[in-house]
């Protein structure tokens, strides 16, 4: 029998949203008598829908509390695709930062050589196929963020204009000195393309930090991604939502493992104030204390560890307050100065 996450990683790898909602009593409990976890796919009939799609919306999870058990509502989104056209110099360090931040990389390029998977181990894909062609095959969606670095004007235009004849994607930069890009966004309103959105586009590309080198423009690149990603930076009555649950893609594909290995689930409630993470992270938790995700670091995590340990197996779970204010965080060297609620749930196969 497929577990739930194994079912929620069915579901966002075609391309769907869905919410797990999670209901316990108390603060502490048995998982067979006062835990309950269900998913919920978009466009389900379910009691709490109106709930769900604000949530989905909003992409923070959502957490209430009555007399009778606390509701935690986390959305899930297809992991976010940053498609890069052009597989030049900084091409690498982009597909490679932008990997470890947690998107799937997708790098276009018409060049046999500088475009295959040893070139960029970070990729998820590496299409060898014509800028003109490219299209066919990559779906763009609105959740998509589209970077164009070819290697020369032609192409770019090629890039840019197929860009605006779908859909407009959450994010769209392209490189070029001023002169190439005017040129370029001019040549496409003659072409009757929206002026308006050709002006969107992101233009010079990156956030201006006085970037030199390929690693320098790449970081530029993906500080103005997450600020358009992190912030409210665009319409969110046009796309889907902006600020998404601190998830990290590879815990949760550890949950889905169909192992019979122990372990223990922390998940972020809420937080109040400065803290390293946000709602919605995970940690998993083994008997030998390795872990697996963050929610934070710490003498504080550490001590959600120990109890992360304790309920291994026990089929319990528990709410943890970590304090991470005033003196705590003092005596520990750290810069937050808030507090986080954590789940800590037996996770062991029955």
């Amino acid at each position: 029998m497929k577990n739930i996450y194994q079912e929620l990683l069915e579901k966002l790898s075609t391309n769907h949203y869905a919410a797990v909602i999670t209901q316990f009593k108390g603060r502490a409990g048995k998982q067979s008598a006062d835990f309950k976890r269900t998913l919920i796919k978009v466009g389900e009939d379910s009691a709490m829908q109106e709930q769900i799609e604000k949530v989905l919306h909003s992409g923070s999870p959502q957490v209430t509390e009555d007399q009778d058990a606390t509701t935690l509502i986390e959305p899930f989104y297809p992991k976010e695709r940053l498609i890069i056209f052009g597989g030049g110099h900084i091409a690498l360090p982009l597909v490679e930062f932008g990997a470890k931040i947690g998107f799937s990389v997708i790098v276009v390029d018409d060049r046999p050589d500088f475009a295959n998977q040893k070139r960029f181990p970070f990729a998820s894909e590496v299409l060898c196929e014509s800028f003109e062609r490219c299209f066919e095959r990559l779906n763009i969606t609105e959740q998509d963020y589209l970077v164009i670095v070819t290697r020369g004007h032609r192409y770019d235009t090629v890039c840019l204009r197929n860009i605006m004849q779908r859909n407009e994607s959450i994010y769209v930069g392209m490189i070029g000195s001023k002169r190439r890009v005017i040129a370029v966004k001019e040549l496409l309103k003659e072409e009757g393309f929206d002026a308006q959105r050709v002006e969107r586009v992101c233009t010079p590309i990156g956030l201006a930090i006085g970037a030199v080198t390929p690693e320098e423009i790449a970081i530029s690149i993906i500080a103005q991604i997450i600020s358009r990603k992190r912030l409210d930076s665009v319409d969110k009555e046009k796309f889907q939502m902006v600020n998404r649950s601190d998830l990290d893609f590879d815990v949760l594909k550890l949950l889905a493992d169909e192992t019979s290995e122990a372990k223990s689930i922390v998940t972020v409630l809420s937080s109040q104030g400065s803290v390293p993470r946000q709602a919605g992270a995970k940690m998993v938790v083994y008997p030998t204390g390795q872990i697996a995700g963050s929610i934070g670091g710490g003498c504080s995590e550490a001590a959600v560890i120990r109890n992360a340990l304790d309920i291994i197996g026990s089929g319990e779970y528990m709410v943890q307050t970590v304090d991470m204010s005033g003196d705590i965080a003092e005596a520990e060297g750290m810069a937050c100065g808030g507090t986080m609620k954590v789940l800590i749930e037996d996770a062991s196969p029955l």
